[in-house]
C-alpha cells in the first residue's frame, strides 16, 4: 500500500468526468487499498479517484463507528438515485485548501454501484453517509463542493487561494 498524493484545485483532473471502470483486477484493489491508506492518512472520510490523479469511477467512503478503527466502503461506478429531503451542513474537502462551507445536500439517497470484485451493490444511505457519497460522486462527475456555493462564496475563496499559493512560491 502506498500513500498517493492529493491533487488540488485548481488541478484540471478535478474537472475531468471519471471513466467507467470495465476490469476489477488486483491492478483495482492495490489502488484501492492506496486510496484508503492516503485518505486515512490524510486524514478524511472519502476520497474520489481523480482527487489520487485516476480519473476512474471509483471512490472510498469511511464506515467507521469507533475511534481508531479503519472500516470503508468501496464504491465502483457509483450512481445516486432517489434523492430524499435536504439538509444544509458543513463541508471541506481534500482537494479543496483551507476551505469549509455549509452545502445543501440529500438526507436519504438510494445508491448503485459495484464492489472491486465488480458485484452489484444497491443500498440506501442516509445522514452523514449518504453526504459523503454524494460529496464523492460530484469528484466523479468533475464538480467540488465549492461549486455548490453562491458565486460571491465561490468568488471570495478564489480569492483566498490565489493568496495563498502565492504566498507558498
Amino acid at each position: 500500500m502506498t500513500i498517493r498524493t492529493i491533487i488540488t484545485y485548481p488541478h484540471p483532473v478535478l474537472r475531468q468526468k471519471a471513466e467507467k471502470i470495465t476490469v476489477f483486477d488486483q491492478e483495482l484493489k492495490d489502488l484501492v487499498a492506496d486510496m484508503a491508506e492516503t485518505m486515512y492518512k490524510a486524514p478524511g472520510v472519502g476520497l474520489a479517484a481523480n482527487q489520487i490523479g485516476v480519473a476512474r469511477q471509483l471512490v472510498v467512503v469511511d464506515r467507521s463507528t469507533v475511534d481508531n478503527e479503519r472500516r470503508y466502503i468501496t464504491l465502483v461506478n457509483p450512481l445516486i438515485s432517489d434523492g430524499e429531503g435536504s439538509v444544509v451542513d458543513e463541508e471541506g474537502c481534500l482537494s479543496v485548501i483551507e476551505c469549509y462551507a455549509k452545502v445543501k445536500r440529500f438526507r436519504k439517497i438510494h445508491v448503485t454501484a459495484q464492489d472491486v470484485d465488480g458485484n452489484p451493490l444497491e443500498f440506501d444511505a442516509e445522514d452523514r453517509f449518504a453526504r459523503i457519497i454524494q460529496h464523492e460522486v460530484d469528484h466523479l462527475l468533475g464538480t467540488l463542493f465549492i461549486d455548490r456555493l453562491s458565486p460571491l462564496k465561490r468568488a471570495l475563496y478564489k480569492k483566498k487561494l490565489k493568496k495563498i499559493l502565492q504566498e507558498e512560491e
